[in-house]
Formats: structure tokens, sequence, C-alpha cells
């Protein structure tokens, strides 16, 4: 009990003398929330781009490309593949009886951004009648849906955002003809929302193609996916892979997820290094202003352990402080903000930025990561420098 009110009495005694150390003290929360800052900004990339996948992803239903291919735009099935895969088992049907799939056909548009300029990618997907009853998350915010057999389309509302002129009314140049936008949609900030939907009889008409790069089915549950593809591969005629929707997505920003963290660890940990100097500097200089205090203390019967735990108990409260500085600012400038990346050089991925107090309680871990090693060689210098010489302040 002796040696925790010890340690109670010093920290106290530490804390309340920080006001008159202000230069040094900021030095070390200014210092540790640029670290906490930038790491959960990027971060918050991460969170993002996994939360619309997450919400482009269902398990009751299932994405069909051709056998081999790792993403749609590389995908061909003919029109008679995709009529197979729509009679196969294990797809719901609509209350006229049919199956719920929809076979569609992608494009990439290039047009300026709207902040930069620079051209971006704009996904054009066709798809069939039943596209809308498939993703029923899709709905319009203004227009009208596209009629088919005319080069009319709509736009997803991240889209619009993004690029100019893809307001209701507006023309689009697409392969030198101008298709007119006819309606606005958001479907919850999913991948949908960051391109443009049409007939695919139509795109496939302007594009002069004659098949698809996939077709997307609504299973009657998640558990009729196995029977979904058992049934594809009794058909000899089709060389396809099936996937379930939540995998394909999850697949296509594994990759990228993983970059991205890997960039936000290692400029964090770049950056932790030079805060981390930083602290060790501004914690050397407010032990060396205490020196006399300190061996004071240890004369009057103080043990070396309090004073140890007093120099990190200061700079983990300046750590905390700065963590939380670093993590509400990232929070204020950069959550549900949008940012334009080009994903692998085909579409133009408008990502949300998500910080969540997970990822402000990482930024303040590395925060407190920070302040303990910034705190070590100061602890140790307070406790060896020899009495006499401290008494007398050298």
């Amino acid at each position: 009990m002796n040696a925790l009110k010890q340690i109670l009495a010093v920290t106290s005694m530490n804390l309340r003398s920080v006001p008159r150390r202000l230069g040094a003290s900021s030095v070390i929360v200014i210092g540790i929330a640029g670290v906490v800052g930038v790491l959960v900004s990027i971060l918050a990339m991460v969170a993002g781009l996994s939360q619309m996948m997450r919400s482009t992803g269902h398990t009751d239903r299932a994405i069909v490309m051709a056998e081999g291919a790792s993403f749609e735009f590389v995908s061909n099935l003919s029109r008679e593949a995709a009529q197979a895969i729509e009679d196969a088992q294990g797809i719901r049907r609509g209350v006229d009886g049919k199956p719920i799939a929809s076979a569609e056909a992608l494009v990439v548009i290039r047009m300026p951004l709207r902040q930069s300029g620079n051209n971006g990618n704009l996904p054009l997907r066709g798809v069939s009648q039943a596209a809308f009853a498939l993703r029923p998350e899709i709905h319009l915010i203004e227009g009208r849906i596209f009629k088919a057999a005319v080069r009319e389309l709509i736009v997803g509302r991240t889209a619009r955002h993004q690029f100019p002129g893809l307001d209701v009314g507006s023309r689009v140049s697409i392969r030198g003809s101008d298709w007119t936008v006819v309606g606005v949609f958001e479907s919850g900030g999913d991948e949908h929302e960051t391109g443009m939907i049409t007939d695919a009889y139509t795109l496939q008409s302007a594009f002069q193609r004659n098949s698809f790069q996939s077709v997307a089915v609504l299973l009657d549950s998640a558990r009729s996916f196995t029977d979904f593809k058992a049934s594809l591969a009794r058909n000899p005629s089709l060389a396809v892979d099936v996937m379930r929707e939540s995998d394909y997505y999850a697949r296509q920003t594994q990759e990228f997820t993983q970059v991205l963290s890997i960039v936000a660890y290692l400029v964090g940990g770049i950056m932790a290094i030079g805060a981390m100097f930083g602290a060790l500097n501004a914690m050397y200089s407010a032990v060396g202003s205490r020196t006399v205090e300190i061996a004071t203390l240890r004369v009057l019967g103080f043990e070396a352990g309090a004073v140890v735990v007093s120099v990190f108990s200061e700079a983990l409260v300046l750590a905390v402080l700065g963590g939380l500085v670093g993590g509400g600012v990232a929070s204020l400038l950069f959550n549900g903000n949008v940012v334009s990346t080009n994903g692998g050089g085909v579409t133009q991925l408008a990502v949300p930025l998500a910080v969540d107090w997970h990822l402000v309680a990482v930024g303040i871990a590395w925060a407190c990561i920070i302040g303990m090693l910034g705190a070590s060689f100061p602890a140790i210098r307070a406790v060896r420098i020899p009495l006499a010489s401290a008494l007398r302040g050298t």
C-alpha cells in the first residue's frame, strides 16, 4: 500500500507540472496525433471498402462466369450458355414463374472526373428485366427506369457525385452516339452505385457484341448454392465457374485491402519512429527539469519504482491525449467522405471512408506504444542519476 501511495503522489506531482512544460508536452501530443491521424485515415479506406463490398455481396445470390475468369470484365458467356444457366436448379422463381436471373453485359466508359478533370473509369452494366427483382436494394431516387431497345440509362448516386454531366436529362456520348440519363438510383452505398445501368441487349447492340460477361441469380435460399452449382456441373455444354456473390466481391478487394493495410502500418510505423524520438526528447527534457525534485523524493524515501511509474504515467496520459486528438481529427475530416481510386485499372472505385471507434482504438493503442517507448530511457535515467549530482542539479 505504501508503494501505491508513493506512485500516486509522484504521478500526481508530475501531472500537475505538465502545464509548466507546455511546449515539451505539446511536442508529444502533436507528434502522436499526426501518426494516429494518418494511420486511422488510411485504415478508414480499408474499412470503407470492406463495408462497401459486404453490402454488395449476398449469400443468397450467385454469380456465374466463364471458367477461369477472375473478374466479370474478362468473362464471356454465349447467349446459349446464359439460357442454360438460367434453367438450372436452385434458382428462385418470380410470380410469373420465370427464374430471377439476369444475364449481364459490362463495359467501361472513360469520362473526366469531377474533381481532378482526369479521365476515370465508369462501368456501364447491361441487365435483364429481372435485375431489379434480383437486387431489390437498387431503387430510384430521381427519374424513371430505362426502356428496353432505347439508348437510355440510369446512374448511381455515387457515380453522379464523381463524374459531371450525369444528371437526369443529360446526354452521355458512348461509342459515337448519345445516351440519355433518365434516372438516378441508390443501392445502399454498394459497388453498383459507382456505375450506370441499362438494358443488356441495347448495350450489346451498341457495342456489336453477342455475349454476356456474367449471369447473376437469386437462389431459393443460401443453402441452395450447392444444388445450383451441382446442376451446372452436370451440364456438359457449360464451362463455367460459380461463386456466391458475397465471396466474389470479397475476393475482388482482398488484395487491394491487404496492400492498403500494409501501406497504413508502414507509413504509420515510419511516422511513429519520428514521434517516438520527439517523445524521447520531450521526456528527457521533462526529467531533466525535475532532477532536483526526483533526487529529493528519493532522499525522503520514495522508491525508484514510484519515480519510473510516474514518468511512464505522464507519457501515457500525453500519448492517449494525442491519440484522441488524432482520431478525432481523422473522424471529423474523413468519416463519410468518398475517395476515388482506380480499382486495378478497370473500375473507378468510389470508396467511402469509415472511421469508427474500432479504428480510433487502434490509433490510441499505437499512441500508447509510442509514448511508452519514448518514456523508457528517460524513466531509467531518472533513477540512475547519482543522488549527490542530482541534488546539486548537475
